[in-house]
Order: C-alpha cells, then sequence, then structure tokens
C-alpha cells in the first residue's frame, strides 16, 4: 500500500517537473506569437492603459476613460515619429532594440553619481508599454529586453514606429497621436505641425507632469531642441531611410 502511494507521489512529482520545465518554452511560444500577431494586427489596448484604467477606477474615477484613437502611419503628420526619434532614439535606424553606446554612456554617468539617466530605445519602449508594467525590477527589464529582441525581429522598422507613435502617453489617459491631437488642438494626427509634434515628443518622459498645449519652460526649451535636431537627422526624408 505504501509503496503504491509513494509510486504515485513520484509520478505526480515527475509531471509537475516535467511542467515546470516546459514552462520557459512555453513562454517563449507564447510571447513570439503574440509579437508576430501585433506586426499585422493592430493592438486594441495595451497594457499601460489597462493600468491606468484600472488606477482610475481604483481611486474612485468612475467616469475616466483612456482615450486611444489608432491611426495608420500614413495618416499621421511625419513630423510626429520624426521628433519622437530625434527626442528619444536617434539610434533608432541602425540598433537591434539596443543603443550599446546609450548603455555605456548610461552608465557612466549614473556611477558619477549624476542624475539617474536612462537608455530605452524606441523598441524597448513599445516593448513596455504594450506588454509590460512601470517599475525598475530585474524581471521587468529581463521581460523587456526578450520582447523587444523578438519586435526587432519580426517587425520592420517602419511597423515599430508606427506602433509606438500609437501607443505612447502624450497626457494623463491620452494615448497616440490621433488622441493627442484631438485632445490638445482639436485636430488631426495628420495635420500636426513640427512645433506640435515637438512639444509632443518634448513630454513624453512625464506626460502627466508636462502639458503639450501650453508648454512650460522646459518643454519650450525641449521642444526647440528636438526641433534642431529633427533638421539634423534629415527632417523628414529620415523616415524613408527605414523603409
Amino acid at each position: 500500500m505504501n509503496a503504491r502511494r509513494n509510486a504515485g507521489g513520484s509520478g505526480r512529482l515527475r509531471r509537475w517537473l516535467r511542467w515546470l520545465l516546459a514552462l520557459p518554452f512555453l513562454f517563449a511560444a507564447a510571447s513570439a506569437l503574440q509579437v508576430a500577431v501585433l506586426r499585422f494586427v493592430d493592438p486594441p489596448f495595451t497594457a499601460f492603459m489597462l493600468a491606468r484604467q484600472a488606477e482610475a477606477w481604483g481611486q474612485g474615477q468612475r467616469s475616466f476613460r483612456v482615450a486611444y484613437q489608432w491611426r495608420d502611419l500614413e495618416r499621421i503628420s511625419p513630423h510626429l515619429p520624426l521628433s519622437m526619434v530625434a527626442a528619444e532614439d536617434q539610434n533608432f535606424a541602425h540598433h537591434h532594440g539596443f543603443d550599446l553606446q546609450a548603455i555605456e554612456k548610461a552608465r557612466i554617468n549614473n556611477a558619477k553619481g549624476r542624475k539617474v539617466r536612462g537608455a530605452s530605445t524606441i523598441t524597448q519602449q513599445v516593448a513596455k508599454n504594450l506588454f509590460l508594467w512601470q517599475g525598475r525590477s530585474w524581471v521587468r527589464k529581463g521581460l523587456e529586453a526578450w520582447y523587444a529582441l523578438l519586435i526587432e525581429l519580426l517587425w520592420p522598422k517602419t511597423r515599430i514606429l508606427e506602433v509606438y507613435a500609437n501607443v505612447a502617453e502624450f497626457g494623463d489617459g491620452v494615448y497616440g497621436a490621433q488622441a493627442a491631437a484631438r485632445h490638445f488642438w482639436g485636430k488631426d494626427a495628420a495635420a500636426l505641425s513640427a512645433a506640435e509634434s515637438a512639444r509632443l515628443a518634448a513630454v513624453l518622459p512625464s506626460p502627466r507632469r508636462y502639458d503639450a498645449r501650453n508648454p512650460g519652460p522646459y518643454v519650450q526649451r525641449r521642444s526647440q531642441w528636438i526641433q534642431r535636431q529633427a533638421r539634423q537627422i534629415g527632417g523628414t526624408g529620415y523616415l524613408e531611410t527605414l523603409e
């Protein structure tokens, strides 16, 4: 009797171990499928949008609704994706998801005790916005790196930039070019000017703190810098190099 019980327990343990060993492979397959599907299917929402909506409801803001309207890249003013590259990732066309030079500069800067500086690429931002959560844990950074690698392998650069322009948060609960253009200036994303696009890119580090419609000194200075950088990397013609 005891022998049969022990044998049964050992069998269950082996099955559990097999499942545990299979979990990393199942996750890898599932996440690759996620990314492959979103190469062709526009995301109806993102992890960040769900988290913001849940946060608002948790605070009793029952009328709060995330603002999000997808627009294909050709229906967005080229000044906006150009400004986003100029502001956040000028090596976007050349790296494969990770800007090693920027990472090294950030490491040196942070080691000197200066203000903490990040080195996330646009690809990493897309991975975080679509699939993950806010935070600085090693688990989240590891998952971000994995998803960024998949995105670079399975998507062209233009798709990465298209998704980023649509899912980035430009104001509290305001996601993407179309929602931002409507919210701040009452126009379509296709009509955004170079100055307006630079302001949107300027608020990306803290979209709930800064206002693209009524910019303070920081956003004004940064948006002017972004416009200069956008001209230096080739203007809107830069986007043609990504195709």
